[in-house]
């Protein structure tokens, strides 16, 4: 049975092939404008899987939201805007930042003094962003 690293590497190849020359003419002409209503329907039925307590169902949605990132972000590839390598490797790094509890030899803390490091350390990235 594929592990999650091949389970990726397959969605990641379906949706390139949905976007390839031979693939699906509805995905081909979808932009990141576009898909931004399937967003908000699948955040909402994430959202109900979870208040209905439904695992099952949330399994789906999550796929279906995943299936909707990696589309965008390979839209965004096709447009040279960043690629699905480039949004992970950000998110990457910025978890390992704004956990330095668990990666900076940091102290654990609170669940208080955890929310505001991670409020200090979001706020601190912002400000270097806007500099």
């Amino acid at each position: 049975m594929p592990n999650d690293e091949q389970h990726f590497s397959l969605l990641l190849k379906t949706v390139r092939s949905l976007l390839g020359p031979v693939g699906c003419p509805w995905d081909q002409k979808q932009s990141t404008l576009s898909l931004r209503k399937y967003f908000i329907e699948e955040f909402a039925e994430i959202i109900a899987a979870i208040d209905n307590n439904d695992p099952d169902n949330l399994c789906e949605e999550l796929g279906d939201m995943l299936f909707l990132l990696v589309l965008m972000a390979e839209i965004n590839k096709k447009n040279g805007n960043f690629t699905l390598n480039d949004t992970i490797r950000r998110i990457n790094e910025k978890m390992i930042r704004r956990h330095p509890h668990v990666f900076a030899d940091g102290e654990q803390g609170t669940d208080e003094e955890l929310e505001e490091q991670w409020r200090t350390i979001k706020s601190q990235e912002k400000e270097k962003k806007r500099n």
